[in-house]
């Protein structure tokens, strides 16, 4: 008899589960729970497990539409822990990020991002992540001022992107918000009054295509050895 080990009931689930689906008795879009050895296992399969780098970038989009399940937070702190490690200039990591999952805050901040007729799906989203700026450590800050570059805002955009590249390989479905009442948004999330809130990621599992790129081509973007 299996026991709920690592080499037990655990992989039988599994394997139940690809065959399933091979055999289209469940979709892969769905999720399944089960109960083993008093912990609580949340397994989605994915049409590809495992994705390569180029795959993962096709496979992220801006993502409006959402399905009504939950998001756990383990996947959330996933998702935040691939941000903390993205570089900064001079390790600087000048951010802070608050993950909302409260149903009325993220309807308020939905809210707070509705506007001119943009964002109007962002008040009913899973869950919400407010991107605060935090300080540049000394060093950083120098060398903003003497390059006039804002160091920050570009580590914010890389810290982000790693951010919304883990929620994809998760098979989450992410949107980067700048267009938000930030004055309202702050109060709602007790951001103290000195600090900004550049951007909002929206966050939750895709009811969506992934639809093909529209960019411009290599050759209009890029160029050999000089301009």
């Amino acid at each position: 008899m299996y026991n709920n080990t690592r080499t037990g009931y655990p992989y039988i689930m599994w394997s139940c589960f690809i065959l399933c689906i091979q055999i289209n008795i469940i979709k892969t879009s769905e999720i399944f729970q089960y109960i083993c050895q008093d912990k609580m296992y949340l397994v989605r399969y994915k049409t590809s497990i495992k994705m390569n780098f180029h795959e993962l970038v096709l496979k992220r989009q801006s993502t409006r539409k959402y399905s009504g399940e939950s998001v756990d937070r383990k996947l959330v702190s996933e998702c935040i822990e691939a941000a903390r490690l993205a570089p900064s200039a001079c390790n600087s990591q000048p951010w802070h990020f608050i993950a909302v999952d409260d149903r009325q805050k993220i309807e308020e901040m939905g809210k707070a991002a509705a506007s001119l007729g943009m964002n109007g799906f962002a008040a009913g989203v899973p869950v919400m992540v407010a991107v605060v700026l935090e300080k540049m450590n000394f060093t950083a800050k120098v060398g903003s001022m003497l390059k006039n570059k804002d160091y920050c805002m570009l580590d914010l955009g890389i810290a982000v992107e790693h951010f919304c590249l883990q929620a994809t390989e998760l098979g989450l479905g992410t949107c980067i918000l700048g267009w938000f009442d930030e004055k309202k948004v702050s109060g709602l999330l007790g951001v103290p009054k000195n600090k900004r809130i550049p951007l909002l990621i929206t966050l939750g599992w895709p009811d969506c295509e992934i639809r093909n790129k529209v960019r411009k081509p290599v050759e209009e973007i890029s160029s050999w050895n000089e301009y």
